[in-house]
């Protein structure tokens, strides 16, 4: 089945703790802290697989995590670090935050790959807190917490020529003729729900062709799946607008032209900026005159008639659009800023008065704080509270009116308030 849209969740993985020992051995008294750091957590990265064509892989499978480093071990013994989870992708999927709409990465390349969310830090082990007056620190700290996001991940197909038109206009059957490939093809509308990609050979070069699904009135507003159709056109260098010419099923070949070319320009302006050219279907059993009225009705574009069946002039519209194709740039990615997780400063914090007197504190200060303190520990709890005033938070608490004995939240903490 083919899938061009899904959500998924990922999650890098936490830090691993800091350990808290002190080394022992026979007659040596007084070892010393020896507690390891924590090990970093694993990242999530996204990679381009060529061999994958569709996002069906994970339309069921959604929550994605990577491995949480290892915990610090006694005799200096750092934790390891934890391994990266690989998600692949293929080719043309764009990465989007689910929250902001924007996007994190456009897997454009063959083989590239992107680290969209970072593990979190290992804990630093009790040895790292020793000094020359804190002989023996009884606490380590606390691996980094990370967060789980979500993201929508949309394949937008990458080809050189997109086929549009009508449905049953003929697209599927020009791209077996002209290509390698083998689309479904049955009269009847919406027989391509995918889309179908061919490679074209004129010329000793090669060119990539895109079957796009049948587009009707409203697709530019999603009628008749036009957005999920549309996407597939956006990364396309030029346009092939196939036309039913011959009015068998009972529209006017012409105005289903000013129909699709409406849809186009409503759907975005760098669509309805690319070079079109019109190939005229089904010429074999078209009227002369619906041909010469089309003709007159469409001035300076190029046209060429063709027929699927029959193979009328399939080689004058591939050498058309070879030629074309030579003088248009290359497909380009996605021009973006790319939005990037995990950017929160560690020297913020913010404090609000709450409805009861009370003083919340809270920001990246904090959160970076309370990583290495165990509460419990008498040294550890001194630490805290000269990290607190080095940092300017009791300074600022005094400014914003607190007195001794209000209740100040930290966390999942309640303090009272001794200046």
């Amino acid at each position: 089945m083919f899938i061009d849209k899904v959500k998924i969740y990922i999650q890098a993985g936490k830090g691993g703790d800091g350990c808290t020992s002190f080394y022992t051995e026979k007659y040596v008294a007084n070892g010393g802290p020896d507690g390891g750091d924590g090990g970093k957590g694993g990242d999530i990265e996204f990679r381009v697989d060529d061999r994958k064509s569709s996002l069906a892989d994970y339309r069921y499978s959604q929550h994605f995590k990577a491995a949480d480093g290892q915990n610090g071990s006694p005799k200096y013994c750092h934790g390891k670090k934890g391994e990266n989870l690989v998600i692949y992708v293929p080719r043309g999927t764009v990465i989007r935050d689910e929250e902001s709409g924007k996007i994190v990465a456009d897997m454009f390349d063959d083989g590239q790959s992107a680290i969209v969310l970072t593990g979190g830090l290992g804990g630093k082990g009790n040895a790292r807190f020793k000094t020359s007056r804190r002989q023996a620190p009884h606490y380590s700290q606390k691996g980094q917490a990370t967060e789980e996001h979500a993201v929508i991940m949309e394949l937008m197909t990458i080809a050189d020529v997109g086929l549009v038109g009508y449905p049953n206009v003929g697209k599927s059957t020009l791209l077996s003729v002209i290509s390698n490939a083998k689309p479904k093809i049955a009269n009847y509308h919406f027989t391509t729900l995918s889309p179908n990609l061919g490679v074209v050979s004129c010329f000793d070069r090669n060119f990539v062709v895109a079957d796009i699904p049948g587009l009707i009135e409203g697709a530019s507003e999603g009628v008749g799946l036009g957005h999920d159709f549309l996407r597939h056109i956006d990364r396309t260098r030029l346009i092939v607008h196939v036309v039913d010419v011959s009015g068998i099923e009972g529209r006017d070949p012409y105005e289903d032209y000013v129909r699709i070319n409406q849809e186009l320009k409503k759907y975005g302006s760098s669509v309805a900026k690319l070079p079109v050219i019109i190939a005229l279907n089904k010429c074999d059993i078209a009227p002369k005159e619906n041909i010469a009225e089309f003709r007159r009705k469409v001035r300076g574009k190029r046209i060429v008639e063709i027929s699927g069946v029959t193979h009328k002039g399939t080689d004058e519209l591939v050498r058309t659009i070879a030629e074309k194709l030579e003088k248009l740039p290359p497909v380009e990615p996605i021009k973006y800023e790319p939005f990037e997780y995990g950017k929160i400063s560690t020297d913020d914090f913010y404090i609000e008065r709450c409805d009861d007197g009370s003083f919340e504190v809270y920001g990246g200060l904090i959160d970076e704080i309370a990583r290495g303190i165990v509460l419990d520990d008498y040294d550890s709890f001194n630490f805290f509270q000269k990290i607190l005033k080095e940092k300017g938070i009791i300074k600022e608490l005094v400014k914003r009116g607190a007195k001794d004995g209000d209740t100040i939240h930290i966390l999942d903490f309640d303090f009272d308030f001794v200046e």
